[in-house]
């Protein structure tokens, strides 16, 4: 069965020159739901996969207002539900307050990132000028599916199962205005969330704890110099990493109402250590070289030490915000050029005795969207699986890369030519013995072919190659992030 549940209409003008509304990022404005049994399946769905994969991404419904950014689209997740060697693939819109208001109104009622100035009335965001439009993070917790954009919005809830949205949280009005941001962290062995945000307002970062229940159990202010934009937080059994990073709006021309992002060579990073239920007053903040972090790998305790790994940029670039000029695109594709801001693969370790920082390259070639078995997060681990690019294309998705960070090896699939990926996530086999006895998943659209697909790999050996491709009823855009939902937590916490 392939069923057209629903349809959007688009807006978007034919003419529009904006790259990131085209090619690759090109929207869809069609719901499906569809069985393995009316898709082409190329080889055999493995009957000891079991459990949801979920990608987010920013699917633009109507003509923008200024100058659109990859980051300002409708948010849009598609699922593909694995039960017994079946599967079941469908893609919803998420129906944040900002999305119904616009699709009630036929028109874009926000502007996006770049040109806040445009605003005419009460947004969402870090800058509270966007739209909610929840599409850039995805993650599972206490039953429900979580969609939040990288700028911090509303807690929007999906059913994992339909991805129909069901609700806001509870806790919702609890974090308003400046609501929850991208890259919340699940610790699997207590069902307990942790999360940040942050704002151009006092405090300018508040962290969360959200319990196995979904019940918001802590929430407190930490004290910062002034306006950041961080983007991750790590955690670990006992601890949360928060980051004040100085890749920040310039505070001397914020004050007076322009906002310039500017990576300040001479400030330092800092990341500080946080019990998970702490407050301001017990964070034990570290120094380290000045970068910027988009993602980490995982995080974990190592006698007195905590280590953090993750992709880091030491030359980091984000487009103009404020009034746009005729070079608007080429500022956006200079912050996806890989070949300038060299996202590698990086270790800090935080010694809590000496109260120093150690740090450390883990590997020279280019790698970004670290994602690790789900059952480590936050404890030692052994392998990280990372995204390699095709520099030549703005925000291509060429191919995986798995580390063994024990050995030093690595081993990578590359998508082939014509064919960008998304964000992949690590599924453990039924009765696996090892961190990665599994399969990678991740969803692929082949412009060659026009059309998407399903690939799913042997984590331990990707010279097999594809061991499922499902062809998706569209081809559909890149996204962002995803996230893995195992059978037994597609209900709730596993406590």
């Amino acid at each position: 069965m392939i069923e057209i549940v629903n349809e959007v209409k688009l807006t978007i003008k034919e003419d529009n020159p904006n790259p990131f509304l085209k090619d690759h990022f090109q929207p869809i404005g069609k719901e499906y739901t569809a069985t393995s049994e009316s898709l082409e399946v190329i080889g055999e769905i493995p009957k000891d996969l079991n459990g949801i994969y979920v990608r987010n991404g920013h699917n633009q419904v109507h003509e923008p207002m200024g100058v659109f950014h990859i980051f300002d689209g409708d948010g849009m997740v598609h699922g593909v539900h694995f039960e017994n060697g079946k599967a079941t693939y469908r893609n919803r819109f998420v129906r944040t307050t900002g999305f119904l208001a616009e699709q009630a109104a036929g028109k874009s009622l926000w502007p996006g990132m770049l040109e806040p100035h445009l605003a005419t009335r009460q947004g969402w965001g870090s800058m509270g000028t966007m739209k909610d439009n929840a599409g850039t993070d995805i993650i599972a917790h206490a039953g429900k599916l979580l969609a939040t954009m990288s700028q911090c919005s509303e807690a929007n809830r999906l059913d994992p199962i339909t991805l129909e949205t069901v609700e806001t949280d509870t806790w919702n009005t609890k974090v308003a205005p400046a609501g929850v941001c991208s890259h919340f962290k699940v610790d699997y062995d207590t069902g307990e969330m942790m999360f940040f945000n942050f704002s151009e307002t006092y405090p300018y970062m508040n962290y969360g704890v959200v319990d196995s229940n979904n019940n918001l159990k802590h929430y407190v202010p930490i004290d910062l110099p002034g306006v950041r934009w961080p983007h991750d937080l790590g955690i670990t059994k006992n601890y949360s990493i928060l980051h004040d990073l100085p890749f920040i709006f310039d505070p001397e021309l914020l004050a007076k109402g322009e906002r310039k992002v500017t990576f300040f060579e001479d400030m330092p990073a800092r990341f500080g250590i946080i019990p998970r239920y702490g407050d301001s007053n017990q964070v034990r903040w570290f120094e380290a070289k000045p970068c910027f972090i988009l993602h980490l790998s995982n995080s974990y305790e190592n006698g007195d030490e905590i280590i953090m790994e993750g992709c880091v940029t030491f030359n980091p670039r984000k487009p103009a915000v404020g009034k746009q000029g005729k070079d608007a695109i080429d500022k956006i594709k200079s912050q996806f050029n890989q070949n300038a801001t060299q996202y590698r693969m990086y270790r800090w370790r935080f010694n809590l005795k000496t109260g120093k920082t150690k740090e450390e390259f883990l590997d020279d070639e280019v790698t970004e969207f670290p994602v690790v078995n789900n059952e480590i997060v936050g404890k030692k681990y052994r392998y990280s699986y990372n995204s390699t690019f095709d520099n030549s294309k703005a925000w291509w998705l060429s191919g995986l890369k798995k580390y063994d960070l024990l050995d030093g090896t690595s081993q990578r699939y590359e998508y082939g030519e014509g064919r960008v990926g998304s964000e992949p996530q690590f599924a453990l086999r039924d009765n696996a013995k090892e961190e990665d006895d599994g399969y990678l998943i991740t969803l692929v659209t082949d412009m060659n072919e026009n059309r998407s697909e399903c690939l799913i790999l042997d984590a331990q050996d990707f010279s097999r190659g594809p061991v499922a491709r499902i062809i998706l009823p569209e081809r559909i855009p890149v996204g962002a992030h995803a996230c893995w939902v195992a059978a037994d937590r597609i209900k709730g916490e596993r406590v």
